[in-house]
């Protein structure tokens, strides 16, 4: 079960705003989550076993004052809505001397003299 969790928080500053929207995204079970409210001072959240109260103290903890709104279920029709969106495909068709990499890895050598002609040596200390 999909539930919304709307809390207002006390944000003044985009680093709250953000450091709001990581603590949130970083929670068990949480698939979105979004700024809301007239100021951007609520976040709502989308998610499936995610509990409130903890979200809510977390970010009193973190952030600032926060006021737990509205705990509701995700209503079929927000869930429909978003399939029904579909984006149109682009396609790119390339020209017939599109060149293929190998799918094989191909061998590197190395020159016998080394890089430069230096030759490392192990005897040396600094090296």
């Amino acid at each position: 079960m999909k539930q919304k969790i709307v809390i207002k928080v006390e944000m003044t500053c985009d680093k709250c705003r953000s450091k709001a929207m990581a603590l949130v995204a970083a929670t068990l079970g949480v698939d979105s989550v979004a700024l809301g409210g007239d100021g951007k001072d609520q976040v709502v959240v989308v998610g499936n076993g995610v509990d409130s109260v903890k979200l809510t103290s977390a970010l009193r903890k973190k952030v600032g004052h926060a006021q737990l709104v509205q705990v509701g279920e995700v209503k079929k029709e927000e869930e429909e809505k978003k399939p029904a969106e579909a984006t149109p495909v682009v396609e790119y068709a390339y020209p017939w001397h599109y060149y293929q990499y190998p799918s094989h890895a191909v061998p590197v050598y190395e020159h016998p003299a080394g890089a430069y002609g230096y030759q490392h040596r192990l005897d040396t200390w600094w090296m």
